[in-house]
């Protein structure tokens, strides 16, 4: 296989993240809320106030490391390896 068939379209990789996003998404709220039922319970209210406003947007780090990648063309990319 020549590189250029080896290269997802853009499409594809627009499926493939939507996809991991709507996996990752339930699995991370569910272990933030499991960690929050288990270890907040008898922390102070600060404590409490500074681990849900991590939580809360910790999720989005692997979402915005994978938008670059859904949104970038196969022919940029196969020139930026050439370049390199």
């Amino acid at each position: 296989m020549t590189e250029s068939q080896m290269a997802l379209r853009a499409r594809t990789k627009k499926l493939i993240g939507a996809v991991v996003i709507l996996i990752w998404l339930p699995i991370y709220a569910l272990l933030a809320m499991a960690v929050g039922i288990r270890v907040l319970p008898h922390a102070g209210s600060l404590v409490q106030l500074v681990y849900y406003a991590i939580a809360g947007m910790a999720w989005i780090i692997p979402i915005g490391l994978m938008l670059p990648w859904m949104s970038r063309d196969p022919v940029q990319e196969q020139s930026g390896r050439k370049r390199s």
